[in-house]
């Protein structure tokens, strides 16, 4: 990907919390997209993106709602029928609702900033932003305080 690029890319394989824990306070944004909803703990990945900002960096996340509508479209519409992701991507239980990322972030030391809806039409095949959560979303945080 980096040659390809013609980019120098610095490619590290490790856990958010194992990051966290070698580079603190290190980063004045971090992105942490389309990972909450398939890890075992997300609190615990919430934290380490907050260790990994400097104080008063941004974090965004993006993740899938845990609703009916979900369901419906990221698992029976994006696995099954449109065939997008490999069946078996998603488990529906790890999707995060809004008011849990809001919690969770909060808890960690972040003030939530904004969050808006991402929206896919399939069949212009484009997302889209807007005012609805019901499926993927996206949240902006921020650091509060020093470092931990």
């Amino acid at each position: 990907h980096a040659a390809a690029s013609g980019l120098r890319i610095d490619y590290r394989q490790m856990t958010p919390e194992d990051m966290a824990e070698r580079h603190p306070s290190r980063f004045d944004v971090v992105v942490c997209m389309e990972l909450l909803e398939h890890v075992p703990e997300p609190r615990s990945v919430i934290h380490a993106c907050r260790v990994l900002a400097k104080p008063g960096g941004d974090i965004f996340f993006s993740t899938l709602n845990r609703n009916p509508q979900s369901f419906l479209f990221a698992i029976i519409g994006a696995e099954r029928i449109l065939r997008l992701l490999p069946v078996g991507s998603h488990t529906y239980s790890r999707f995060v609702k809004p008011r849990e990322l809001r919690a969770w972030a909060g808890q960690s030391g972040l003030t939530t900033i904004h969050q808006i809806g991402l929206h896919y039409n399939p069949f212009s095949r484009r997302y889209s932003l807007g005012g609805n959560l019901n499926v993927n979303y996206m949240m902006h945080c921020r650091k509060n305080g020093p470092p931990v």
